[in-house]
């Protein structure tokens, strides 16, 4: 007699949580979850290893709900997760299993998003933080985010993050945290860094393991594009023209692309509709009866939409986003290839995720072929084809006589020979869209055998600093290898102000780009680190006011001066840099007279005053190169602020971004020193150092924001005070 399966009730979870799970419809407990919800609930720390799409999250997140206290509005769970991603699908698994808890809070945090609605929320308290390890240490050292009374802490897809080079930054949040927390890892590999952080970390941890599942695809040929010279819709549009299909889902990963792909490929002539979370049942219903009745073609879905899709025309499945991971993969390409019928399955991949390719083809146990492309002539030939096939159809309906007449009216009246009649009719038909393809348009580029040197790079977050054993010979090498380095298809080199003596690791340079810029880590390239400057490869496509943005960025201490580098070894100089003016050369006339006091430095009056306070109240502060041991930071002296109020507020559409670059930029003073800005219906405060120029002060009383002057003044009660932390760890300055 076989057991019967193991429910969540049989767990200890609490009756607000088994609610929640029977309202999203999960019956039992997957194997992870049924392993490790027992050992969580008991209060032991948990070392799991399982693979992404088993049911992790649950496993752990439930546990933590059940120990919540409701009643305290400051944080008592962190998660943390490698990308922004997987913090913000995290987050939105609490609430829904907490959807029967009323006031809990869940806050997900990481770079690319201001920092105002996140210092608003922890202000308002939170219970959960889900978040990057970059964005989290930011929080701490700007004081705003509180550690000290964490009773569990877990660690998702740990390995993730040791390849991404955030390890130390792991260790850091983990000696921040109360030594008697719970400490939950997950991992879907155990290298040694990851063994180490459990033996350091974890007391008596339960070992929990679930073995991968492989699945095989052998009635599904699976093939792959690299991402590379052109754009992808483009190469989506020549491989739907080409390829014969019956029916077709492509997966996008967000809500809001499968709208965009939708509309997009609906423009160009092809019958598609997007399904998504945002749909109702009988809406992805409706979708779902167009595709099998043939009334649409193409379902462009997120995985959630796509979830027990089953339609029998789905001869392709083009995965146009890369999926999370393998498993994921293999649920998407399930919906073609059914009871015993053949299909075709598509990926678009970058370079950088063709360790994802090589863990696609073991789990599904089949091989993954390159796809080439279709060309511009490819194209073209069937274009033509499909033209003469309309023009036979349309012949072999019949009911030509009245045009016909026309056209031999109008060959006699103008004297114009009937083909080229049918020409300008064709041409009428085809509206202001071409026939053919531009021969001109670029091809994509063929792909590239990697290089040597690239072997290993998984590695290169494990690394010890190069520097110490790197002879004089090895950095003449290196030096003349930046110099004949080329990138990626796709990808453009990029030079960084900041080396080896400066203390910088890989992971720092990716954690700050991938927080300012919004740039996904696995979207970065080759990462080379010298005595004195850094080479990376980014997108080629990146725009010039997001190199802008980056140039200030500090690293290790240092700015990071981000520069294009050509193939040759020289320097770009940005042509946004080059076309824009420097402030001192040609000032406004307003601003000559306190601007015009600028020493050789470069620095005016605004600065001066900074500069001198800090002087006054502050220590010297210790190079960065070296990380010292691991504690609090120490509190220092900071600089004499004063509140100013100006007439300009969210009601006007202003933000702290746009007051702050203001400010900055008229001012000519360092935005690192402007402090908090709070935003009212109808005006704003701001705090900015004191003994500020009178004649500045009028100055910034005429200068607009949203459209509004801002007629800065003294705020009521404004007195100087001193700020207790650094100026540039303000806690509402935004990013």
């Amino acid at each position: 007699m076989s057991e019967s399966p193991l429910s969540f009730s049989s767990l200890g979870l609490p009756p607000a949580l088994l609610r929640a799970l029977e309202d999203i419809g999960y019956e039992s407990p997957s194997p992870i979850q049924a392993a490790t919800i027992p050992y969580l609930m008991q209060d032991r720390d948990v070392l799991g290893q399982a693979q992404t799409g088993t049911g992790k999250t649950a496993s752990f997140a439930l546990p933590v709900l059940s120990r919540i206290d409701l009643n305290k509005s400051y944080p008592q769970a962190l998660v943390l997760a490698p990308t922004r991603e997987l913090a913000i699908q995290v987050a939105e698994a609490f609430q829904s299993y907490a959807k029967h808890m009323p006031g809990f809070h869940v806050l997900p945090v990481y770079g690319g998003q201001s920092y105002g609605p996140q210092l608003s929320a922890l202000r308002r308290g939170v219970h959960v933080v889900v978040g990057t390890p970059g964005r989290m240490i930011d929080h701490i050292e700007k004081g705003s985010l509180d550690l000290s009374r964490i009773s569990t802490l877990v660690l998702d897809e740990a390995d993730e993050m040791l390849r991404m080079g955030f390890i130390d930054d792991v260790e850091r949040i983990l000696q921040e945290t109360p030594a008697e927390r719970q400490t939950a890892l997950f991992s879907a590999t155990m290298p040694a860094p990851i063994r180490r952080i459990a033996q350091t970390y974890l007391q008596n941890p339960a070992e929990v393991t679930i073995a991968a599942k492989t699945t095989t695809a052998e009635n599904i040929r699976q093939r792959y594009w690299l991402v590379s010279g052109l754009h992808k819709l483009d190469a989506l549009t020549r491989i739907l023209e080409v390829e014969p299909f019956d029916g077709m889902i492509i997966f996008t990963r967000t809500k809001q692309a499968t709208e965009e792909l939708a509309q997009k490929l609906d423009a160009r002539g092809f019958s598609a509709m997007a399904i998504n979370g945002d749909m109702n049942q009988q809406q992805r219903e409706r979708a779902i009866q167009l595709l099998k009745d043939g009334q649409i073609d193409i379902l462009v879905a997120t995985d959630v939409a796509a979830r027990g899709l089953d339609v029998e025309r789905i001869s392709h499945v083009v995965n146009y986003d890369v999926p999370y991971d393998p498993e994921s993969y293999t649920h998407r390409i399930g919906r073609t290839g059914r009871a015993g019928r053949k299909g075709e399955a598509i990926l678009f991949i970058t370079p950088r995720e063709r360790n994802l390719l090589r863990a696609i083809e073991r789990a599904t146990r089949q091989p993954v072929s390159a796809l080439e492309l279709p060309t511009v002539q490819a194209v073209n030939s069937v274009r033509v084809t499909r033209f003469k096939e309309q023009i036979t159809e349309t012949l072999a309906q019949g009911g030509l006589e009245l045009f016909s007449s026309l056209i031999e009216d109008y060959e006699r009246e103008y004297n114009v020979p009937a083909i080229e009649i049918a020409a300008a009719l064709a041409k009428m038909a085809r509206g202001d869209t071409p026939l053919l393809l531009e021969k001109q348009e670029r091809e994509s580029r063929p792909e590239r055998e990697p290089r040597e040197s690239r072997a290993g790079r998984e590695e290169r977050g494990e690394r010890a600093d190069r520097g110490d054993r790197m002879d004089r010979g090895d950095r003449n090498s290196r030096q003349r290898e930046a110099m004949q380095r080329v990138p990626e298809p796709g990808m453009q080199t990029y030079r960084l102000a900041v080396g080896h003596r400066h203390g910088v690791k890989p992971g720092n340079i990716v954690g700050a780009i991938a927080n300012e810029a919004n740039i996904e880590s696995r979207l970065m390239g080759r990462i080379d680190i010298f005595d004195e400057y850094s080479l990376i490869d980014l997108p080629d496509n990146l725009p010039d006011a997001l190199i802008q943005e980056l140039k200030p960025v500090k690293v290790a201490g240092q700015q990071l001066r981000i520069r294009r580098w050509t193939q040759d070894g020289f320097e770009q100089q940005d042509q946004h840099e080059e076309r824009r003016p420097r402030r001192e050369e040609a000032p406004r006339e307003s601003q000559r007279e306190f601007r015009s006091s600028r020493d050789e430095g470069g620095h005016g009056r605004m600065e001066q005053v900074v500069e001198r306070a800090l002087r006054d109240a502050e220590p010297p502060r210790a190079p960065r190169a070296e990380k010292p041991a691991r504690q609090k930071p120490a509190q220092t002296g900071g600089v004499n602020m004063q509140t100013y109020r100006i007439e300009v507020g969210e009601a006007d559409g202003a933000t702290p971004r746009n007051i702050m670059g203001a400010i900055a930029n008229e001012a000519g003073l360092d935005s690192s020193y402007i402090g908090r800005i709070e935003l009212h219906d109808h005006f704003s405060t701001i705090e900015l150092p004191g003994g500020m120029p009178k004649d500045l002060l009028n100055y910034l009383k005429k200068v607009w924001i949203s459209g509004k002057q801002i007629k800065i003044s003294l705020a009521d009660g404004g007195s100087q005070h001193e700020e207790r932390a650094q100026p540039k760890r303000d806690k509402k300055r935004p990013k």
